[in-house]
């Protein structure tokens, strides 16, 4: 209507597109194959593709689980999604991530990932670490080489070339890549160092949320729990995930007996009160550290230090009696 305030809709539309599947996707889940393939779309949408039948691999319906093979013909449907006032540019946010970068060379970048900031975007968040960074000219082809809850910070890997992707997601499938963590466990840890060695099962619920628990049906996934200091009522923990499972340190510590601090989905509510005291804001998890082999054959060890917010509530404890 004329002079009407209300501005109306503008849309981007993805036609429709048979994709035949690159050998660096062999074995990849079709869900995240399609969220590289429709950049921009949230996970939640995805999945609504895969349960209505408009994905089809080799002329046949996906399932959100199916693993797609090198040479796959993959059907990806039209999708039309609104363009938001906040999908373009996000200058304070990018600046922000230039200033996390701690390694940088013609293969990856390294940045220490704040907390609260997705990898991507999907689930109501229209930018994530990856799309955020793909605002720079110079950043535009890069692509997450594995992934870090919202809530965790820390180490992440992004690839800035095909090849570097397909040399790193090798590396990780064969265990090369060494990954260490922090984290806060309620209570006296009393195992000494331990593997947790349970597997795990990720149920993709229907609004895009992920939940995971202990199966037997699940995949196996494997923990290494170390002790570094004790508090009274908490325990400061080195932790090394031989497995990359999702949720896999949190769901392990849970399961051992010793959830992590801050933790409000496999948590103890009570001690992440007591915690909150401490003002503690988040899940105490913290990707410290990266230890893996270059294309060139160099030896990368990168680490991020432990945030001043996690910190500060370890300077507010109190260390365990003698």
């Amino acid at each position: 209507m004329p002079g009407s305030p209300l501005k109306s809709k503008q849309f981007s539309t993805h036609g429709v597109r048979h994709v035949e599947v690159d050998k660096e996707y062999d074995g990849q889940r079709i869900d995240n194959f399609l969220l590289r393939e429709l950049k921009g779309i949230p996970r939640a949408r995805i999945y609504r593709l895969l349960r209505k039948g408009e994905v089809r691999v080799n002329g046949g319906r996906a399932k959100p689980s199916q693993r797609i093979a090198a040479g796959d013909k993959v059907r990806i449907p039209p999708v039309r999604i609104e363009d938001r006032p906040d999908a373009g540019a996000a200058p304070g946010r990018l600046e922000q991530l230039r200033q996390q970068v701690i390694f940088e060379n013609g293969e990856f970048l390294v940045i220490d990932k704040p907390s609260g900031m997705a990898v991507h975007g999907g689930s109501g968040i229209s930018l994530g670490v990856i799309e955020i960074l793909r605002q720079d000219t110079k950043w535009a082809a890069l692509e997450l080489a594995h992934r870090l809850d919202r809530s965790t910070s820390g180490c992440l890997v992004l690839a800035k070339k095909k090849s570097s992707l397909r040399w790193i997601h090798q590396l990780f499938r064969d265990g090369q890549v060494e990954k260490h963590y922090l984290a806060l466990t309620r209570g006296q840890w009393q195992l000494g160092s331990k593997w947790i060695e349970v597997p795990l099962q990720t149920d993709n619920r229907s609004s895009g949320e992920r939940h995971v628990t202990v199966s037997t049906a699940g995949k196996k996934a494997r923990t290494y729990f170390v002790p570094q200091t004790f508090y009274r009522e908490a325990t400061l923990m080195s932790v090394v995930p031989a497995t990359g499972r999702t949720h896999q340190i949190r769901v392990h510590a849970a399961h051992a007996g010793y959830p992590l601090a801050g933790d409000s989905r496999y948590g103890d509510n009570e001690f992440n009160q007591r915690m909150e005291r401490k003002r503690l804001r988040r899940l105490f998890l913290h990707a410290q550290s990266l230890n893996f082999t270059s294309p060139s054959g160099e030896e990368l060890l990168i680490s991020a230090p432990l945030p001043a917010d996690l910190t500060r509530v370890l300077d507010r404890m109190k260390p365990k009696s003698r």
